[in-house]
């Protein structure tokens, strides 16, 4: 029978072997990481409160041209060929296939039908000249502002992976997007509101859904906050009536404590640090966020400017202009979605081009322009990069014979983006004579998103996320920041 005499420790003289013998061993995996500078990395003596708050102000690793990002998402997929990269040889074509060696497509079991000329007039807008068709004739008075990427490409061509891809680097649902990035590395500059906004077409959401926005591995505290598009922005925003604000402070302060306590007593504690910062967020908001989001507070001149309380404009216009009031209010990235739901109520015209794109153009066409002149005239845009484009671009093709639609193209697609240091009215890379692939300068998505970080003062290969023994990143290990559009 063993024995089971205690020894001081309080342990039998099994544990006490195997406590021993275990110790020798972390004393000498201890010696091995400082050797190794990993204490270094980790702590310091000056480590400062646990309870600081995540979405402070940080300091940019780069000199950045941009504050704040507004990047206005096209929920499925508008036509290159037809809106920002003019291809006057399917013209020449019209009625033709596409040749054969460029038959390696996926097409998700549609019909490839005939090379389709652009259903609307390519014209040049600015002293620069670039091209921009007729669904766009406002923002065509920006030429001169914009830089149009005509060779995008992405991984898949199904919506709802393609956008989760857009938006996070990765078609696997899990990853933080971009906006999570943004706030992770810079804060954000107002601690009353979130440092990412989202806004969606009150038709509904892109079909793969949160993903889209969602902080991924990191704290929640990084994710966006959706701004609804019609009524309040925020449920739940305003606190009980039988709770004065007073009341609500003092239990605020008392949850703080004990949060505090609990977190004092643990080191490491992310999600805790992140909770507690939400609370104390989601108190500010009630004063902060109604003011933002108070448009009497604009002229007659700029509502007007915006399409506001017009039929199709209103929608989009209202939050175009809620999202330079945001940039105004420091908030760092603002997503606005045009299209929700599924099929035509989206940008995803199978079924007809002008019918499809007439509509959704129509709806944002003068307020994207009017956001573009309020920012220049108020002298933001410079620290305001400004992005647009969808999950991926359309084929040059129509979907059979007589069909005025087109099926979805990942392969080649236009992107543009204006201020913050972009070079305007300019064009980068180059698809095919028929619009299909890129085939100059291509842009993956992982540059597009390594040179927005740029632009914002981040370098996409620095900018690191410590999960499941790896460091993550936006752009993983691909990704090239794309210099030449930079001014």
């Amino acid at each position: 029978m063993m024995n089971q005499r205690r020894f001081p420790c309080g342990n039998s003289r099994r544990e006490f072997v195997w406590e021993m013998g275990a110790g020798f061993a972390g004393l000498a995996l201890t010696s091995l990481l400082s050797k190794d500078g990993f204490f270094a990395q980790q702590v310091s003596a000056d480590e400062p409160p646990r309870s600081l708050n995540p979405t402070a102000p940080k300091e940019p690793q780069l000199k950045p041209r941009a504050k704040a990002c507004i990047f206005l998402m096209m929920n499925g997929a508008p036509s290159q060929v037809d809106t920002f990269d003019y291809k006057p040889e399917l013209e020449k074509y019209a009625g033709k296939q596409l040749p054969a060696d460029k038959k390696f497509i996926n097409s998700g079991g549609r019909k490839m039908g005939y090379l389709t000329p652009a259903w609307r007039k390519f014209r040049p807008g600015g002293e620069s000249g670039l091209l921009v068709s007729d669904y766009f004739p406002e923002v065509r008075k920006h030429a001169d502002k914009l830089c149009v990427l005509n060779s995008c490409h992405t991984d898949s061509h199904a919506h709802g992976s393609a956008l989760v891809a857009m938006n996070t680097g990765k078609t696997l649902i899990g990853r933080p997007s971009l906006g999570s990035w943004c706030v992770y590395g810079l804060g954000t500059e107002n601690e009353s509101l979130p440092g990412y906004v989202v806004m969606l077409d009150k038709r509904g959401g892109p079909i793969s859904g949160q993903p889209n926005w969602s902080s991924g591995f990191m704290p929640a505290t990084y994710a966006g906050t959706l701004f609804r598009p019609v009524g309040d922005p925020i449920l739940d925003l305003k606190g009980p009536k039988h709770i004065s604000p007073s009341a609500q402070r003092e239990q605020l302060d008392l949850l703080a404590r004990l949060n505090q306590r609990h977190l004092d007593a643990r080191p490491g504690g992310q999600e805790l640090a992140a909770r507690i910062n939400s609370y104390e967020l989601a108190y500010r908001m009630q004063t902060a966020t109604p003011e933002a989001v108070d448009l009497t507070q604009e002229t007659e001149q700029t509502l007007k400017m915006y399409g506001i309380g017009e039929k199709p404009t209103d929608e989009y216009g209202r939050n175009c202009l809620i999202a330079r009031r945001l940039v105004e209010r420091g908030v760092r990235f603002i997503q606005l979605y045009s299209g929700g739901g599924h099929l035509e109520e989206t940008w995803d015209a199978h079924e007809s081009i002008e019918k499809n794109h007439g509509r959704h153009a129509g709806e944002v066409d003068q307020p994207i322009a009017a956001l573009l002149t309020d920012l220049a005239q108020r002298g933001m845009l410079d620290e305001t990069l400004v992005v647009w484009g969808g999950e991926f671009g359309r084929m040059p093709f129509s979907e059979g014979k007589n069909a005025p639609g087109r099926n979805h193209n990942p392969y080649g697609f236009s992107m543009w983006l204006a201020g913050g240091g972009i070079k305007g009215g300019t064009t980068y890379g180059e698809t095919d004579e028929f619009g299909f692939e890129a085939v100059q300068n291509k842009v993956h998505l992982h540059d597009l998103h390594a040179t927005i970080l740029q632009m914002m003062g981040l370098d996409h290969e620095q900018l690191t996320y410590f999960h499941q023994g790896r460091d993550e990143s936006l752009t993983d290990v691909g990704g090239r920041v794309i210099h030449d559009i930079l001014a």
